[in-house]
């Protein structure tokens, strides 16, 4: 399971935000340049994170935008969520909708892909923006 371009750049944006915290709105362009990404595609990165509450968007001039909570707030799931949707190795185990799977009443390995999202879970639920910033320093 790979992790699109969409949660990557978009958790790499928020890492920005994140380390600007104390700090007033920040332009999205100043965000573009310093991670080296496209501002369009950040556009519509950002729209889904101010929807889902994870970033706060101000007009004007000194205009730009601010994570709606602090980094220690702030779990790389909840981005990588508003961004990627599920991340369930399998579509059985994302709980969505019901999945048609000729196995499904005695399926072998469904424990498996139930094990692995779990301990994904895990570690997106409780991994902070603030952690990563801190490993960031730390290495």
């Amino acid at each position: 399971m790979l992790i699109s371009t969409r949660g990557e750049y978009g958790l790499r944006a928020m890492l920005v935000l994140a380390e600007e915290y104390s700090g007033g709105p920040l332009p999205l362009r100043v965000i573009a340049d310093r991670e080296h990404l496209s501002l369009q595609y950040l556009e519509h990165l950002f729209r889904d994170l101010r929807t889902h509450g994870l970033v706060k968007s101000f007009r004007g001039a000194k205009g730009g935008y601010k994570l709606a909570k602090s980094p220690e707030q702030i779990t790389v799931g909840d981005v990588l969520w508003a961004l990627e949707g599920t991340l369930a190795p399998m579509d059985c185990v994302a709980g969505e909708r019901e999945v048609q799977c000729k196995h499904r009443d005695g399926c072998s390995t469904k424990f498996v892909w139930e094990k692995l999202k779990a301990a994904m879970d895990e570690v997106l639920d409780t991994t902070t923006l603030a952690d990563i910033l801190t490993g960031a320093t730390e290495e």
